[in-house]
């Protein structure tokens, strides 16, 4: 892959990605302005989770049919749409519709990106860097969108987060989209596997036949609920202890700058290590550091398991999409992505539901124990990806 494209690569990314993120955090604050109940924010919210889930599997397979542009486009006029009709009529039903228009987008691109710098790696060793390196987007947005939309819902009118100050955030939403269109277009355009051959078209439940894509996604989950187990469990944990609401937001930002960092650093790791290897170590590591959280003494113990768990967790995700580009048939690699998506965005819906409710018998300890224990006892599961050779595909 062209070494230049891929910093315009990961910075389209950013752009589009920041626009959800920064609509996420003014669409609540804009309905409770309102009047609205807690109740419709959180389906404002749920919208932005649900809608990627909806939508990953036709993106899938509109990458797969035309390669990046032509999804990415659609993404960037869906992002841009969402977010100019909330600036225009900042409504709760629009606010609604530009939730969906968000989420969809933000995944939309997701899946394009990741499959477009898949296929243009040239080497097993620049599939796993190119993918270390897409992954610090999403990280980088997190923190870009809800910055640009605060500071503009505070100070761009005549008082905070008055009318003004939301149109405005809405407008530099709006613009973020185009500049990762801007910075995406030229990118080169790559051949499209014809769907007749490499893997024959057919339902996307056909792909969790192939063994190892199946137990590439069961391992994923795995890491994807030790995430989501730590988002939603520590703020109790500290509550329980009195922590101040800076310590806790330390510790959660403890954890984001760890798995930022060890992104940062997979590019030079992953020319050395395998990628199960890599995955079975950070599964162990995350297992212990959920193990050891409930016991570890103060805010500076709690903080050395937050960066544990956050580096290890945060090395995962570049190992499984390289895994995945490699086992998922050519032709439908994109629906596997988008399989992947689905999958890891029904998990965070769901799962929050369900922690409240096994917290409410075990406890926090208890909870980040039973994590633990399913991680520990998933890790064989990583083992058998290390005989990949050649792709599990029919043919």
């Amino acid at each position: 892959m062209k070494s230049r494209q891929m910093p315009r690569l990961v910075l389209a990314q950013v752009c589009v990605h920041s626009a959800m993120t920064g609509c996420r955090l003014a669409a609540p604050l804009l309905a409770l302005q309102l009047g609205y109940s807690a109740a419709a924010v959180g389906v404002l919210l749920a919208l932005y989770a649900l809608s990627p889930v909806l939508l990953a599997l036709p993106a899938g397979r509109l990458a797969d049919r035309h390669g990046l542009h032509r999804p990415l486009a659609l993404a960037v006029g869906a992002a841009t749409l969402g977010a100019a009709l909330a600036a225009i009529w900042p409504v709760y039903a629009v606010l609604c519709l530009g939730s969906v228009l968000a989420g969809g987008a933000a995944g939309t691109a997701q899946i394009a990106l990741q499959r477009h710098v898949g296929r243009a790696a040239a080497s097993q060793a620049e599939l796993k860097s190119v993918f270390s390196w897409l992954a610090i987007a999403p990280a980088a947005a997190n923190f870009l969108g809800p910055l640009l939309a605060g500071l503009l819902i505070d100070h761009a009118g005549a008082r905070p987060a008055d009318e003004t100050g939301f149109r405005a955030a809405y407008v530099a939403l709006a613009v973020l989209p185009l500049l990762c269109w801007a910075l995406a277009r030229r990118a080169s355009a790559l051949a499209v596997q014809d769907a007749g051959k490499a893997g024959a078209r057919g339902p996307v439940w056909n792909l969790l036949a192939l063994p190892r894509l199946r137990r590439l996604l069961f391992v994923n989950w795995m890491q994807s609920a030790a995430w989501d187990a730590h988002t939603f469990v520590l703020p109790i944990l500290g509550h329980e202890r009195a922590l101040s609401a800076s310590a806790i937001g330390a510790l959660m930002g403890a954890f984001a700058v760890a798995a930022v960092l060890v992104r940062m650093a997979l590019p030079t790791i992953a020319k050395r290590v395998a990628e199960w290897r890599v995955i079975l170590t950070a599964t162990l590591i995350a297992a212990a550091a959920l193990a050891l959280y409930p016991l570890a003494p103060g805010v500076a113990g709690m903080g050395l398991c937050s960066l544990a768990l956050g580096a290890a967790l945060g090395a995962v995700q570049p190992m499984v999409m390289s895994l995945l580009h490699q086992i998922a048939p050519a032709a439908r690699q994109g629906e596997a992505m988008a399989l992947r998506v689905m999958v890891m965005n029904l998990s965070s819906f769901l799962l929050p539901m369900l922690f409240g409710s096994i917290g409410a018998v075990t406890g926090v300890a208890g909870l980040f124990w039973l994590v633990a224990g399913a991680l520990t006892t998933g890790a064989r599961a990583v083992v058998p990806l290390r005989a990949l050779g050649e792709k599990e595909v029919e043919r």
